[in-house]
C-alpha cells in the first residue's frame, strides 16, 4: 500500500517563540523533516476519483474568518477570463458566483461540477489548477496572499491551545504538524486517495521545513522559523549519524519517506 497506516511514532520539539515571549512553538519534527511534496499534476490522484484533476479541491474552501474572505475577495475581483474558466459571462463577479454556505451556515467557496469554483479543468487553455494560483503567477504575487488560508496551509496543520504554567499564567502553544487523513474527521475516511502519508508524494529532494518555508514563515513568523530550522537541522544530523544503526528508527522518521 502506498499510503502508510497512521499512529506511527513522531518526534516533537517545543521552544519559546523568539518573536513572542508569551508563545510556545510545538513542532512535529517527523513531518517537517519528511520528504513530502505536492504532486498535483505529477501523479496526484485526487481525493475523489470521479474528479481526479480537482486534486484536494473538491469540497470548496471554508474561510478561516471574515478577514480571510475579505482578503480573498480583493484578489477575486482581479481575475480575468484568461485566469478563470468559470469567469461570469456578464463580467460581473458577484458574491453568489463564488461564495456559498455549507449545512452549518459556514461560508466557503462554491462547488461546481464536483470541484471548487476556482478549479480550472484540464481543457482550459492555462491547464488544470486553481485560478487564484494562476492569478498570483500572472501578477508576480505569492499564492499565500491570493488563496484562502486553508488552501495554502494544507497539508500543514496549525493548532492553538492554552497551557497553564506553574505560576498560574497562561501561555499560548502553537502546534505545527501534518494534516493527516484522520484529522479530516469522518469525511477523511471517504477520500479515495490522500497525499500526506502516501509514499507517492514523499519524493522531494528537500525536507518540508525547507520546501514549505514561505508557508511556515506565514504561520509562525520569521524568528520562530529560524529557530525551527535549527532544530530540524539537528534532528536530520542525528538521524544521518545513526543511519547505519538500528537506532535510526528510534528518531521517528516518517514511514512514507524513501
Amino acid at each position: 500500500m502506498p499510503e502508510v497506516a497512521e499512529g506511527f511514532p513522531r518526534a516533537w520539539v517545543e521552544f519559546p517563540d523568539p518573536g513572542d515571549d508569551d508563545q510556545l512553538i510545538r513542532a512535529d519534527l517527523t513531518w517537517l523533516t519528511s520528504r513530502w511534496t505536492c504532486i498535483y499534476g505529477r501523479g496526484c490522484r485526487g481525493i475523489d476519483s470521479a474528479v481526479p484533476a480537482a486534486g484536494c479541491c473538491t469540497h470548496g474552501a471554508h474561510f478561516a474568518d471574515k478577514a480571510d474572505e475579505k482578503r480573498v475577495r480583493r484578489w477575486v475581483e482581479q481575475l480575468t477570463p484568461a485566469d478563470w474558466e468559470l469567469f461570469p459571462a456578464d463580467g460581473r463577479i458577484r458574491n453568489r458566483v463564488w461564495i456559498e454556505k455549507d449545512d452549518e451556515d459556514a461560508r466557503k467557496t462554491r462547488v461546481v461540477a464536483g470541484a471548487c469554483v476556482f478549479q480550472n479543468s484540464p481543457e482550459f487553455p492555462t491547464g488544470a489548477g486553481c485560478a487564484l494560483h494562476v492569478l498570483a503567477e500572472r501578477l508576480g504575487e505569492s499564492y499565500i496572499d491570493t488563496k484562502p488560508d486553508v488552501c495554502w496551509q494544507l497539508p500543514i496543520r496549525r493548532d492553538f491551545a492554552w497551557r497553564e504554567g506553574n505560576d498560574g499564567e497562561q501561555q499560548l502553544v502553537v502546534t505545527i504538524t501534518e494534516y493527516t487523513r484522520a484529522m479530516w474527521g469522518a469525511g477523511g475516511h471517504d477520500f479515495d486517495w490522500y497525499c500526506s502519508g502516501n509514499t507517492e508524494a514523499h519524493v522531494s529532494p528537500e525536507p518540508v521545513y525547507r520546501s514549505q518555508r514561505p508557508e511556515l514563515v506565514a504561520l509562525i513568523g520569521p524568528a520562530a522559523y529560524d529557530e525551527l530550522v535549527r532544530f530540524c537541522t539537528a534532528h536530520e544530523a542525528a538521524t544521518a549519524a545513526l543511519s547505519v544503526t538500528p537506532l535510526s528508527r528510534d528518531l521517528a522518521p516518517h514511514p512514507a519517506d524513501p
